[in-house]
């Protein structure tokens, strides 16, 4: 009777085991599994759209960039570019939707009339069709999200929350610290980058705007003529606008200073942030954030 029992009891665990083992099968594979509802690429598009509680924005480029919207999702990769390194990493781990921030083709709108025999262009073409990947771009619907989805993440990045201003993703109140010191700050959270900074190391500072991206230099003239703010966090600009503005006012000793952070480290962490956030209502699907980084390194 021991014996029995004994055989019993092992006979129960092996399929106690075998069972949660079929049920975390299931919770992986679950987008795949019978019974268990599949999702499309322009299905969670949608539904990613709906969420962001935006309205409807006419001639956007938050479209399909490559790409069938037909295709059922097996996971999700968001990057700020769909790189040849971001591409090759989402079909190793088995995702086949890609939501990033920029451009897929080196363009704003994505044109390819000028690029349809370049090699670098075709290969990239090819090796989206051949894995059956699909890009959209997410670019203006987060942006038009309250709060601003790519500013909240940069103040998980910058560490700033506490210093935000009331009703705001983009303007601070730091305590006060003098331009090189922030600079050290800075260059701890992007130990990688190299900042182009116009202004005087001495100068102190309290009052910051993140100015992210490329908005333009009228948008940063804007920012800087106003009387509140002593420094501005920007992505980029054409070096012969907003630069020499500022070498200009920074001549006429005008308590002003810029530092341009580089279009990636400017946005990026907003792309993370989006991860975070799809996971909230899409389920049953893997949802990860890969870091782009910049396109170039600094000598």
């Amino acid at each position: 009777m021991i014996l029995q029992k004994s055989i019993d009891m092992n006979t129960f665990s092996r399929i106690v085991s075998l069972v949660l083992g079929l049920v975390v099968f299931s919770n992986v594979n679950g987008q795949n599994s019978p019974g268990m509802k599949s999702l499309t690429a322009g299905q969670i598009i949608e539904k990613i759209i709906k969420n962001t509680n935006a309205a409807t924005i006419p001639n956007t480029v938050d479209v399909i960039k490559e790409g069938d919207p037909e295709t059922v999702v097996t996971g999700i990769v968001t990057s700020m570019f769909a790189t040849m390194e971001i591409l090759e990493q989402a079909v190793a781990m088995r995702c086949n939707l890609l939501i990033v921030h920029e451009p897929l083709y080196y363009n704003h709108l994505d044109e390819t009339r000028h690029l349809k025999n370049d090699p670098v262009y075709l290969e990239k073409k090819k090796f989206i069709e051949e894995n059956k990947l699909v890009v959209w771009r997410f670019h203006d619907y987060i942006h038009s999200m309250w709060p601003d989805g790519i500013e909240s993440g940069m103040v998980v990045k910058l560490g700033w929350k506490a210093y935000t201003l009331p009703g705001s993703t983009n303007q601070f109140v730091i305590p006060e610290t003098d331009l090189g010191s922030l600079l050290a700050y800075l260059k701890e959270i992007f130990p990688a980058a190299a900042f182009y900074v116009i202004g005087k190391p001495e100068m102190k500072l309290s009052r910051v705007v993140l100015s992210a991206g490329a908005p333009g230099s009228e948008a940063h003239f804007a920012i800087l003529r106003n009387n509140d703010v002593d420094v501005v966090l920007a992505g980029e600009v054409p070096q012969w606008e907003t630069y020499e503005y500022m070498r200009d006012a920074v001549a006429q000793n005008r308590k002003k200073a810029i530092i341009f952070l580089g279009h990636v480290n400017s946005e990026e962490a907003g792309m993370m942030y989006c991860a975070d956030w799809l996971r909230g209502f899409i389920g049953n699907i893997p949802v990860k954030f890969v870091e782009s980084g910049p396109a170039y390194w600094s000598y």
